[in-house]
């Protein structure tokens, strides 16, 4: 491991020093970026390779180089000397683990207890309906299939081998490519696409939005520019549709869905005050299908940052209407940590 000082650290008011420290990943651009506008040093732990956006852009006072990024796991000591706060994000998840994640004594911005509710879809499924969302149809067992379905897979893999399956026997054909992967089976909604982002802060108890994105994803976006005639000449078998994100596309909801999208992020906050101690707070985002008969189904959820905040590094319009400043989600991070330090509450806001 090398740790490297490339920038100057910031200067908060006096006698508060912590670092804001994340993966180098996911959506660590903006977390670091917005932790330098509030006046915080910052770190960013990177694998040996990946460090060069982090260079260039010069979010990061240090960069700490690893082999993997299970190796955080052996920063505990130096992290702490440090007087590190850790913000999660995808990567943790997918790279790290949650167990790794309970173990690090690090001290870590958000409610750890949540992720086990986000990470496994069936717990997932509880929480959202008993926070009032309309949820996809789910399906125990193939044999039951009799409508399009969506097959995914546990964690945080940023849709990676999710298949669309019309049957019991397509279903069966498919999951073989997948062998020992814990999958479940939900009703596959035709609506567009829509992620919306929160920020629930515990010291106000209010739940605000942030902005909204669609994701673009390869190779089903690829497939679905080509027109039926041409898609029949493709060899077959050879193309099949895949949800892997490649990227964010900002968007604006129309306003008349505004009030609904809110009361939803306050009542899935509410539910999960009722399932973990502390609750759900920080970022979160509840990823969405809105049907041509105006309906909104939730479908997931993340309980962290997501991609999908990165297209507004500056801010989205529903942050300009409430800070008039610019406010990334990643900002908006720092920003609480740095008024529960002002107001001596900094316990609320960590785990």
């Amino acid at each position: 491991m090398v740790v490297q000082n490339i920038h100057p650290k910031s200067i908060l008011p006096k006698g508060i020093h912590p670092m804001i420290v994340t993966l180098g990943s996911h959506s660590a651009l903006q977390i670091l970026k917005g932790a330098k506008d509030e006046g915080f040093g910052t770190i960013a732990i990177c694998k040996k390779g990946n460090d060069k956006p982090y260079r260039q852009f010069k979010v990061a006072d240090e960069i700490i180089l690893v082999d993997e990024y299970k190796d955080i796991m052996k920063l505990e000591k130096e992290l702490n000397q440090k007087n590190a706060i850790l913000i999660p994000h995808a990567s943790y998840i997918q790279y790290v683990g949650i167990e790794n994640l309970e173990k690090l004594k690090v001290p870590y911005f958000g409610c750890k207890a949540i992720l086990v509710w986000e990470s496994d879809r069936n717990k997932e499924r509880i929480w959202l309906t008993r926070a009032g969302c309309r949820f996809p149809k789910m399906f125990s067992r193939p044999e039951q299939i009799d409508r399009p379905v969506i097959v995914k897979f546990h964690g945080a893999g940023g849709g990676k081998g999710y298949f669309l399956a019309k049957n019991e026997k397509d279903f069966k054909e498919k999951i073989k490519l997948h062998p020992e992967r814990t999958f479940v089976i939900q009703e596959y909604i035709l609506g567009v696409h829509m992620y919306a982002h929160y920020f629930h802060s515990p010291l106000t108890n209010e739940t605000e939005i942030m902005g909204f994105d669609k994701r673009y994803e390869s190779n089903v976006d690829g497939i679905g520019r080509i027109s039926a005639r041409d898609q029949m000449v493709l060899p077959e078998g050879k193309v099949d549709p895949s949800y892997v994100i490649v990227g964010n596309i900002p968007v604006v909801v129309r306003e008349s869905f505004l009030p609904r999208f809110i009361e939803m992020g306050e009542n899935v906050v509410k539910e999960s005050k009722k399932i973990v101690k502390k609750g759900l707070f920080g970022p979160f985002c509840l990823e969405c299908v809105l049907t041509p008969e105006e309906e909104i189904y939730v479908f997931e959820i993340s309980a962290r940052i997501v991609a999908g905040t990165n297209p507004y590094i500056d801010g989205s319009p529903y942050t300009w209407l409430r800070y008039d400043e610019p406010m990334s989600t990643g900002r908006r991070i720092a920003r609480e940590i740095k008024l529960a330090i002002a107001q001596k509450r900094l316990a609320d806001v960590l785990d």
